[in-house]
């Protein structure tokens, strides 16, 4: 009987041991788990504090004073969270770009269709000594806005006029190689950088922070529309079709002098330049191109000319949607050709039109990139 007193008492001391050691394992992993969650507090941040942190990484090469990096995220925010009332559905977020002196260097010594147009004519050994008169006369109307930096009025037709036939017989892959040839060459102004590489590099974050928060963007310029395609491909993620330019006619190889309407398409053709001119896809005719192509009111608009003024007008008037329009001010002389009077008109432009200025100076950390220098 003692000894069996005695087994039962051991056995208790032995099951008082086995609970004590649980509480204390059991202790420790709720101190863990308050340790833990009280971290996760701390570290995680909210939605809202997460997307303006990937915000800030989207738009690296913007400086944190820049207007269009404060109010872009601070868009990107509202228009994003469906629980705002500035909510904007995915296939309404609609952004619309300039291409010249928007997204790339317009003045080296010009745009990148005039200096193209101007090799064409003047320099190409395949093709000078066939430029008709109207050709070799618009090239030197050409030479003359490049000497002075002054763009000629009337010039915008007699440009697009002579590139149309120019560049007339071509098939769309003769002409798409041509501009790419031709975009391989060295800007003229700077060193380690070709006509192809002279994009501003915060321009394309914009684009590329667009695109991460669910917008569709169209590039809507005055350059023709086969030579925006041939300058921007590779360059730029988006497909062809939202490449919006200066149009010339298409027409198919065995078509001769017969309308479209006279003539179907057959097995033996190819799609040719036509050789004339239609329009020049500027100030109204830029805005007529995005109801046409595009077909919804954009809600986001970047341009950086006069000739950008009518699309960002239409962008942030009665607009259903949250909008805003950024245009670019050429006040960078030390790493850009700019030009302090027209970046002043611009601003003042800004001013008037409730448009926000953006500074290539004072906004951007960089513009082509640390390895490329202004001669």
């Amino acid at each position: 009987m003692e000894e069996n007193k005695k087994n039962t008492a051991l056995r208790w001391k032995v099951i008082a041991g086995i609970l004590a050691v649980a509480l204390v394992v059991v202790s420790c992993l709720y101190v863990v788990g308050l340790t833990n969650k009280a971290n996760q507090n701390i570290a995680a941040p909210t939605a809202t504090e997460a997307l303006d942190e990937k915000s800030e990484d989207a738009l690296s090469l913007w400086t944190e004073s820049a207007p269009l990096k404060k109010e872009l995220t601070n868009y990107m925010t509202t228009i994003t969270d469906e629980k705002s009332a500035d909510f904007i559905p995915v296939d309404r977020r609609i952004a619309v770009f300039d291409m010249d002196g928007t997204l790339c260097c317009e003045t080296d010594p010009g745009y990148f269709d005039h200096k193209l147009l101007y090799h064409r004519v003047v320099e190409d050994p395949n093709y000078k000594d066939k430029a008709s008169d109207e050709e070799k006369e618009t090239a030197e109307i050409i030479k003359g806005y490049f000497d002075s930096g002054e763009y000629p009025k009337g010039l915008d037709v007699k440009h697009g006029t002579a590139v149309a036939t120019a560049f007339k017989g071509m098939t769309l892959s003769e002409f798409d190689a041509y501009v790419k040839g031709y975009r391989d060459t060295p800007m003229e102004s700077y060193t380690n950088m070709t006509n192809g590489e002279a994009f501003y590099k915060p321009m394309l974050q914009v684009i590329d922070y667009l695109q991460d928060n669910d917008f569709t963007v169209y590039i809507v310029s005055g350059t023709d529309r086969l030579i925006t395609r041939g300058l921007c491909d590779g360059v730029i993620d988006i497909p062809l079709s939202q490449m919006i330019g200066s149009d010339e006619s298409l027409v198919a190889t065995n078509q001769g002098d017969k309308d479209g309407l006279d003539y179907t398409f057959s097995k033996d053709d190819q799609v040719i330049t036509g050789g004339e001119f239609i329009i020049k896809n500027l100030k109204m005719n830029k805005v007529s191109a995005i109801e046409k192509e595009i077909g919804l009111q954009p809600v986001l608009c970047f341009g950086n000319s006069s000739g950008d003024g009518a699309m960002a007008n239409f962008t942030i008037t009665n607009n259903p949607y949250k909008s805003g329009a950024y245009l670019l001010c050429c006040d960078d002389l030390e790493r850009e050709n700019g030009n302090i009077e027209k970046a002043d008109k611009m601003r003042a432009s800004c001013e008037e039109n409730g448009w926000t200025a953006v500074s290539m100076k004072d906004d951007w950390t960089t513009i082509y990139g640390e390895n490329v220098t202004k001669k």
